[in-house]
């Protein structure tokens, strides 16, 4: 039974979220909180799995009062926002500080319960993380030092799947690249708008530039193109150059974007010009989609077990034969870069 703390201001949400969880198998409330002080207190007394947690409070902001619980005593939390252009910002912030993940807040208190499905999944994979996995996971971006260049690559197209725990593993990859690295699709399992800002930042502390992806937009060296959170991400070629194609679909394996889609249409459309990778998540999004990349000829590189905040996504995709090369987050950016060399019939330089 996985034994939740819900931390909200709101007394329509908190009881909302109480009653639809309570009748989740498997999920059970075990408290409620209006602002922070109250959830420390119920925090040290009943001693939850996951947490959810509101940014906008009281006496103390979600954000302060996430920084203090992950340097303090580490328990994985979904933090659940409006996401606003502004809102997203704070969401992505909320990961820099430790959260697993960040969903959507409905704009009406009472319509909160259209979160539930998804919600009781994250829950259930939230629960599944170690809390010394919450720490390494911060420590990560610290470790990583930029790649050295290497030859521009101008026919690999990489493709990267993730879903919880999957805004720090990008970041840790993204972080790492060289400014010619080739032109590369991601596919992470977030909300509308969180994933625009997300995406921003991440433009603003890399060396490539990563946008949130449009229909027709080019997939060139030196750009990381993401998945909007309401779309699925498809890879087309056009004529002699790599395009996406940005669509409105049902959801896949429960997910709207998905990973299974992307790989898919990435296994048609470039066969062995491809890398694909699959990092933290939970469920099984991506793996069948890596299983035909593998087939058509790609090279498909997953996460290993102890630096996955989840190991789902990347174990389930392993158990079927579509991984190559198992690799701790730190390795993959460096890997990555050295196959598309070899690849392209480039030297790589020393990474």
């Amino acid at each position: 039974m996985t034994r939740v703390l819900v931390v909200d201001d709101s007394a329509v949400v908190r009881r909302v979220l109480q009653r639809q969880l309570d009748a989740i198998d498997g999920i059970e409330v075990v408290g409620v909180a209006p602002d922070p002080y109250v959830a420390r207190d119920l925090i040290v007394e009943l001693k939850p799995d996951v947490i959810t947690l509101d940014l906008e409070m009281p006496r103390m902001d979600g954000l302060t009062f996430l920084k203090k619980l992950m340097a303090t005593m580490p328990i994985p939390t979904l933090v659940v926002s409006s996401l606003t252009e502004k809102g997203g910002e704070l969401a992505n912030a909320a990961i820099e500080a430790g959260a697993v993940d960040v969903l959507c807040k409905p704009g009406s208190a009472y319509s909160v319960e259209a979160l539930t499905d998804e919600l009781a999944e994250k829950i259930q994979g939230a629960a599944q993380v170690r809390p010394e996995t919450l720490q390494k996971a911060r420590e990560f971006r610290a470790q990583v030092s930029p790649l050295q260049s290497i030859g521009r690559t101008t026919h690999t197209v990489i493709a990267i799947g993730a879903s919880t725990g999957g805004t720090t593993a990008l970041e840790t990859y993204v972080r790492a690249l060289p400014p010619d690295t080739p032109g590369t699709i991601v596919t992470l399992h977030m909300p509308p708008h969180f994933t625009k800002s997300f995406a921003k930042r991440l433009d603003e502390t890399s060396r490539v530039r990563v946008k949130e992806a449009e229909t027709g937009d080019s997939v060139v060296p030196g750009v990381v193109l993401i998945a909007p959170g309401d779309k699925h991400l498809l890879l087309r070629r056009s004529g002699a150059r790599w395009a996406v194609e940005a669509k409105v679909g049902p959801r896949v394996n429960f997910h709207i974007p998905s990973v299974d889609v992307m790989f898919r249409s990435v296994a048609n459309a470039a066969g062995q010009n491809a890398i694909g990778i699959i990092m933290t998540g939970m469920g099984a999004d991506g793996a069948k989609g890596m299983k035909l990349m593998r087939d058509a000829g790609a090279y498909c590189i997953g996460q290993n077990e102890s630096t996955c905040v989840v190991y789902g996504m990347p174990k389930v995709a392993k158990e079927l034969g579509a991984i190559d090369k198992v690799l701790p987050l730190p390795q993959i950016a460096g890997h990555a870069m050295r196959a598309a060399a070899e690849r392209d019939g480039t030297a790589a330089a020393t990474v």
